[in-house]
């Protein structure tokens, strides 16, 4: 208690209260009249008080006379684990935060608390220990803390002499006297703005209210007020906005508050640094993430709208290229759910992935103008903005007699931040995804505006917006590749400026960086982001080189995609050379001293050590991202259990025996409350229904329970019902898109992803001819045996990437074969869903029976898609490759139809291909291609190529038998509801390895040593 008693000692001295005015994160104002009981919501961020109010009915003898001064009694007898204050007073707005702070500042942590009110007095009693725990007991600090509480209030117009507490009318002033040995007196003025923040605090005491009335509230005052529109006419566009401004609301509430809490426990802060963000629509996630789906739809319902038909009107963010970018989108919403402190940093892409349009089964690209009519979702954060340097040269300049590098740009553009909340489901967390969009530096438009020279202004400005203008420019010229590498570096420099300054805020040195900043690079795309911290350790902050590089490899880890050394990312030396100069220069001395040990190691073997270098010599000198990416980080990930296998055989095997503790593996998962919550809610019903819980909707593990009904007859019944509800939505989307009518008692066998020869788009289309050929050839009397499909595939093609492009050309030329064959009818029916995105996978996947991940082995890293497929209940037809292998393990082989060869049988079944004897019915299907039975048959020739003479490089003819096998294996189970439906059941209970909280879960705890830091309600 000495240091209590001598703080004590300080403030009793002081003729008035010690207390000087800043921001409180516990406010409460509460009305109340005679006889009447109330209930407040306190916004409370404090992690050691759990704040009740508690209003009594009057009484007819006043708790405290007006006249009286306030009293503060203490007693350690009410309570065996805390000191009791009861403190009685007039009750004036502010004066709540006036008392807490005044124990906050003398170090004391206020445990609980009652408040209760009558009219215009109130008697609080505070629980309140010191800052070991403990009672306070010495009587000298118990008087000071009861003189300083009585002080302030007095101060503040708790006391007999009222005022307003509002501070307003002028400078209020607040001496401080502290004596200390001959000291003279301080005298501290505080201006006029405490005052007002007082009054702030008072109006903005409590959270926004989630009832349907005033959400209802809410969205009319966005409707005129936000998008200036009547409130007798707006439409369901409109609505979407007010209702989007509505909620965004409330997560700023929570958002701001969780920002607080991490500033003020200054835990390790997870950076994610990705160039891909495929978040989809943030309307949906959001409400039920908050809590409040139920209640805008009851609102929604009452003003005339339809929750599900504003949910339609928001469009995609297409800020990402497939899996990789929805797995970003899945970790930040496991992040926040599993209250880890994480920041997210991307590009704000103003086109981000091209439009898909069909025209005549031809594919067409178009720009996608997700942002011409706004993102109520981001916040502009015009403030937060880094100048990004680009070109120039490296010069040498004394700085107290020790030689420093200085990098003097050519040129200069600005990164300005635009922050979107992500809600966490089930906590108050909301955390931040920050993406970044270039603006002309403001000197150089100056100096040309200046000058008159208004044309080169205009052209500075494009040049630098085309920076973040579009999501992966075409590379295959110069310019594309510089473009390419400037949006890199712009995306990596701006996060990592930004990062450095929210660490030096609360640190004076970089001593603890490491312990407070763990950096996840997401594959080599933000790799360059380890050189930028090196070179602002160094060159801005004077640090040493080999301190610097320790910080830096400490700092970061990296999780990888590739699964050959051919796709592994390289940047040409001088390209780099000319845009980021030091960054060379940084890279070259990093290769030099890591090729240094490595001879120390591993001798003189040039090969090997050619192989390991950073730098790829040859015709054009290379900058390896991958190995870059190895050597400065501690920790290198891969996606799946078979993919670390592949990158210690096949892609770092040196690297892998180099530095056997740095490879690791977590298998990627999908959020079960995108995929299952969001996307099929009729499902989620049925498992809380089943389970007696909603706690697996964060819980996920809990969804096991599922096996133990899968034989019940009525779970059955009830899943197949909400299956053909889903189908019954998705067979009306397919009439609206295609005008193909299909049956949904047909089986809905789905392919949907980026269309890539190694995913196999072909094989599917193959085999589909393959089913055509036979009901075509088919005895009147043998067509009653068919099992009616309904072929649903979608993807985008890369706009450069020609084979991919004929396969949906192929896709449409079957298709309207078959669909318009009377021969056929209902039987078949094949459909490709144009520009495939996150809202319509949400539609596809509940609607699913049949899923096909066809890749072949050694191919996929991992694959999510099969696991949002898994969770809803779609069984799957698959190789056993990437992620798949672990699905087999949890579900088991009986629960889903595996075909084709392993992973370890395929580099010999490509070393004997051209040897190999294809299937006469492989042969077959390839020749009605190529001999024009589905027209088109020049443009064809090119496609059938692919897997003729040796040229099957994927091994589709290797592989079509034990397809169709496969496939007559899903026809005869799909026959059996009862069984179908066994699987389909097990599927979901099975699918709880892979979620993404799981897989977070072990980032946190094996890679990035964070902690959960939840914030408190």
């Amino acid at each position: 208690m000495s240091t209590l008693s001598s703080f004590l000692s300080l403030v009793s001295n002081s003729h008035t209260t010690p207390l000087q005015r800043h921001s409180s994160s516990l406010t409460t104002t509460t009305t109340t009249t005679l006889k009447t009981t109330t209930t407040t919501t306190l916004r409370n961020t404090s992690p050691s008080l759990h704040l009740k109010i508690k209003p009594t009915r009057a009484s007819n003898q006043a708790i405290t006379p007006p006249e009286t001064p306030p009293t503060v009694e203490v007693s350690n007898s009410d309570s065996s684990d805390s000191t009791t204050f009861l403190i009685k007073a007039r009750n004036q707005i502010g004066l709540l935060q006036v008392v807490t702070r005044v124990f906050r500042v003398l170090g004391l942590r206020i445990e609980r608390a009652v408040v209760e009110f009558e009219g215009d007095f109130f008697v609080k009693r505070f629980f309140v220990t010191d800052s070991s725990g403990r009672k306070v007991e010495d009587p000298e600090s118990l008087d000071r803390i009861g003189k300083a509480l009585r002080e302030a209030i007095v101060e503040s117009g708790g006391g007999d002499g009222g005022g307003d507490g509002d501070g307003g009318g002028g400078e209020a002033r607040v001496r401080v006297r502290v004596r200390d040995r001959g000291s003279r007196g301080v005298v501290a003025r505080r201006s006029g703005f405490a005052g007002r923040a007082e009054r702030m605090f008072g109006l903005m005491d409590g959270f926004l209210k989630n009832d349907p009335w005033s959400l209802q509230k809410d969205v009319m005052h966005h409707v005129e007020y936000t998008v200036a529109r009547s409130r007798f006419s707006f439409d369901d566009f409109e609505a979407y906005l007010a209702l989007s401004h509505t909620i965004r609301d409330r997560l700023i509430e929570r958002w701001h508050d969780t920002q607080v809490y991490f500033k003020r426990k200054d835990p390790k802060r997870l950076y994610f640094l990705s160039l891909e963000f495929l978040m989809g629509r943030s309307l949906s996630n959001s409400t039920v993430n908050l809590g409040i789906k139920d209640q805008c739809a009851d609102a929604l319902n009452q003003l005339g709208f339809e929750f599900e038909q504003l949910v339609e009107q928001e469009g995609d963010a297409a800020l990402g290229n497939g899996g990789l970018a929805r797995l970003s989108a899945c970790q930040m919403d496991s992040l926040a759910t599993l209250d880890f402190p994480a920041w997210g940093y991307g590009l704000r892409y103003q086109f981000g992935l091209f439009r898909q349009v069909i025209l005549d089964g031809f594919q067409h690209e178009q720009p996608d103008y997700w942002l011409n009519f706004g993102n109520p979702w981001e916040i502009e954060r015009i403030h937060v903005s880094y100048a990004v340097k680009f070109y120039g040269a490296v010069e040498e300049e004394l700085l107290n007699g020790v030689k420093r590098k200085v990098w003097i740009p050519g040129e200069t553009v600005e990164a300005v931040a635009y922050d979107n909340p992500i809600p966490g489901y089930g906590t108050r967390n909301t955390i931040n995804l920050r993406l970044w969009a270039a603006k002309p530096s403001g000197e150089g438009d100056m100096e040309s505006y200046n000058t008159g020279d208004y044309i080169n202004a205009v052209v500075n400005r494009q040049r630098a917006e085309t920076i973040s203008s579009v999501l992966y420019p075409d590379d295959r010229s110069y310019q594309g590749k510089e473009l390419r590498l400037k949006q890199q570096y712009f995306f990596v420099t701006a996060s990592t400026q930004d990062i450095i300054r929210r660490y030096k805020d609360s640190h004076s040195n970089f001593d603890d960086f490491s312990n407070k900043v763990a950096l996840q690079l997401n594959d080599t795309h933000p790799s360059l982001a380890i050189i930028e911290v090196m070179r602002i350790l160094i060159d801005e902050e004077n640090i040493e080189w080999n301190r610097a590089w320790s910080i830096v490899c400490d700092s970061f880890s990296f999780t990888t995609h590739t699964v050959s050394p051919e796709g592994l990312e390289k940047i040409p030396a001088d390209l780099l050379g000319s845009l980021l100069p030091r960054h060379l220069e940084i890279i070259y001395e990093i290769n030099f001293l890591f090729m240094e040990e490595l001879k120390k190691k591993l001798g003189l073997n040039y090969s090997q050590l050619s192989q390991m270098s950073i730098v790829e010599e040859g015709a054009v000198k290379n900058i390896r991202m991958a190995n870059l990416s190895i050597v400065g980080c501690h920790a290198v990930n891969g996606v799946s259990r078979v993919h670390l296998e592949l990158l210690k055989k096949r892609v770092f095997k040196d690297f892998c025996e180099l530095w056997p503790q740095k490879f690791q593996y977590k298998t990627n998962g999908a959020t079960q409350r995108r995929w299952m919550v969001v996307s099929n809610p009729n499902l989620c019903g049925l498992i809380s229904k089943w389970l007696g819980t909603e706690a697996w909707i964060r819980d996920v593990d809990l969804l096991i329970g599922l096996k133990e009904f899968a034989s019940n007859t009525d779970l059955q019944h009830e899943w197949r019902m909400v299956k053909r509800v889903n189908k019954m939505r998705l067979a009306e989307y397919i009439e609206a898109i295609s005008g193909v009518k299909v049956s949904v008692d047909a089986m809905f066998d789905v392919q949907i992803k980026r269309i890539h020869e190694y995913k196999r788009q072909l094989l599917n289309l193959f085999g589909i001819i393959h089913r055509y050929d036979c009901i075509k050839n088919m005895e009147k009397s043998g067509k009653t045996k068919v099992v009616p499909r309904v072929c649903i595939i979608g993807g985008k093609a890369a706009p450069g990437y020609e084979i991919a492009k004929k396969i949906i050309k192929l896709c449409h030329a079957v298709a309207e074969t078959i669909n318009n064959d009377p021969d056929v009818g209902d039987l078949l029916k094949l459909v490709f869903i144009p520009d495939y995105n996150v809202s319509v996978a949400e539609l596809v996947i509940p609607g699913s029976d049949l899923s096909q991940h066809l890749s072949t082995a050694g191919h996929e890293a991992s694959g999510t898609g099969s696991m949002k497929f898994l969770m809803n209940g779609c069984l799957l037809l698959a190789t056993s490759d990437g992620s798949t292998i672990e699905i087999i393990e949890e579900i088991g082989n009986d629960n889903m139809f595996v075909f084709g060869a392993k992973v370890d049988e395929v580099p010999a079944l490509r070393e004997m291909k051209s040897s190999l004897k294809v299937p006469l019915q492989f042969a077959r299907v390839v020749r009605m291609v190529r001999d024009g039975y589905f027209g088109h048959k020049d443009y064809f020739e090119s496609l059938c190529k692919t897997v003729e003479n040796g040229g099957d490089f994927y091994l589709l003819g290797n592989d079509f038998m034990s397809y169709l096998e496969a496939q007559a294996a899903a026809d005869k189970t799909f026959v059996d509801q009862e069984k179908w439906t066994r699987m389909s059941i097990l599927s979901s209970a099975g699918s709880s390895r892979f979620s993404s909280d799981r897989t977070i879960q072990e980032y946190a705890e094996k890679t990035w040593n964070i902690e959960p830091c939840k914030c408190p309600f």
